[in-house]
């Protein structure tokens, strides 16, 4: 039932969740996998940003098609690398090469704010290369991004497939020109970029020797992971969301170390208030949708459904949780800054306080969800990317929106033309069998070392 002292809130909200978009329909989440998206706060900690003289920028004549001899196979485009020789110990030491495959974003985002490969360069006088995935950053085929995401014909070579042979080509040039054909070289990547990088082992282990992948969703396809899982681990975090300094002689579980030159440990403790209220918070959100102009107390600009505005918010809610670190403290600072609020306070002006000391009071831009033809991983998820994320009543700390393969295939087919193939990345790389072929490939590569009467290399 309304109440009058709600409306001084929504002045507050309006200002706040400002729409400079207007939005309509049911969107589905293809959550953006790189290291940084859209929605991860401004304030985020760039601990990894160095020198730019550290690294040399060069742009490959890149095959626009490796898989047919079609006269538009040939064409060519320039693919940006980056590299990095700081730590490297040369070519006569056969010092390893990490190669970082990028991911959906420019990589020069990955140069600059990714400091852990170079801590892993540095500790293993690696050469570091980074390689620019096709149809992003500068690596744009047909010259430039608009004759590139022109339709679906000129996006038909955009896939991770051509993306890793991308790869393959450009690291064996690279070896070649710098006398480093002995170098083994090692994979490296995060998210998407993960993916990458244990799938160009699989494909190319005669060019990779081993393959790092953080934080990477393989198996999150159809039939191989519950679609609800990305929301449940989501919703965790917002339940273990709070760290309470403990001394070391303790030894408590989950324990993170914050500092790793001087090991300073925190035990997670449980804030259910933090997760109650957002739950709670879609159904005022509907609530005060369904008043007379109850959408445009949400909202300055026109709202067609409450969706629209909800799904800004599960997108903030992902992005605290999935870039979330110590030195930012995403999570810990939203949800101490709702216990803050007091019981009694209403449940709009507390999600309004988790959210300030994150980003701030000015105004947050509230974006169109929908599939949008200019957006490189929104076609990547219409084709092969296709990543179940739904779940059901009370799952999660989200409102029930089961993932409907018809409904998302219709809107690919508006949007960019195309028809996705769900269950394709699994038959292409493996699936479940992926370590299976791992071990595989391991095993023959120590079979012919002793048949050839070679002692094998020790993997780094």
């Amino acid at each position: 039932m309304a109440q009058l002292h709600h409306f001084p809130f929504l002045k507050s909200f309006l200002l706040v969740l400002t729409t400079l978009t207007c939005v309509s329909g049911k969107h589905f989440r293809t959550t953006k996998l790189g290291v940084r998206n859209r929605f991860t706060p401004k304030t985020a900690d760039i601990q990894g940003t160095h020198n730019s003289e550290e690294y040399e920028v060069y742009n490959y004549t890149q095959t626009l098609d490796h898989f047919n001899f079609k006269t538009e196979s040939y064409t060519t485009f320039q693919q940006r690398y980056v590299v990095n020789r700081r730590y490297w110990g040369g070519p006569t030491n056969n010092s390893p090469i990490f190669l970082y495959t990028g991911e959906e974003t420019d990589i020069m985002g990955d140069v600059k704010y990714i400091g852990f490969v170079r801590v892993l360069a540095s500790r293993f006088n690696a050469l570091l290369v980074y390689i620019e995935h096709r149809y992003y950053g500068t690596s744009m085929p047909f010259g430039s991004k608009e004759e590139a995401y022109k339709n679906g014909n000129t996006l038909g070579f955009f896939s991770s497939e051509q993306a890793l042979a991308d790869y393959a080509q450009i690291i064996v040039d690279v070896k070649k020109d710098m006398s480093a054909q002995n170098c083994p070289v090692i994979a490296v990547g995060a998210s998407y970029g993960g993916m990458l990088a244990s799938w160009f082992r699989l494909k190319y282990p005669h060019i990779a020797y081993g393959a790092l992948a953080s934080s990477s969703p393989i198996l999150y396809f159809l039939g191989l992971t519950p679609e609800n899982g990305y929301d449940a681990i989501v919703s965790k975090d917002f339940k273990v969301s709070r760290n309470q300094k403990i001394s070391s002689e303790s030894f408590v579980t989950p324990l993170t170390v914050i500092n790793a030159t001087k090991p300073t440990f925190y035990a997670q403790s449980t804030s259910t208030s933090c997760y109650n209220t957002i739950r709670e918070s879609w159904f005022e959100i509907d609530r005060v949708a369904l008043q007379p102009h109850g959408l445009s107390k949400l909202s300055r600009m026109p709202l067609n459904t409450s969706q629209d505005l909800k799904g800004n918010l599960e997108s903030r809610y992902d992005a605290m949780a999935q870039y979330d670190n110590p030195a930012d403290n995403y999570l810990q600072s939203f949800c101490n800054a709702i216990d803050g609020a007091g019981e009694k306070t209403y449940i709009f002006d507390k999600i309004l306080a988790g959210f300030a000391p994150i980003y701030g009071t000015s105004c947050y831009q509230v974006y169109d969800l929908k599939f949008n033809k200019h957006s490189g991983w929104d076609w990547q998820s219409c084709t092969e990317m296709v990543m179940p994320m739904g779940r059901g009543e009370n799952d999660t700390m989200f409102q029930a929106d089961p993932f409907d393969l018809d409904k998302y295939s219709k809107e690919c087919e508006q949007v960019f033309g195309v028809t996705p193939r769900p269950y394709w990345a699994p038959i292409e790389f493996g699936g479940y069998d992926i370590i299976a072929w791992m071990l595989a490939l391991q095993w023959l590569r120590t079979l012919i070392g002793w048949l050839h009467n070679e002692k094998p290399r020790s993997r780094l």
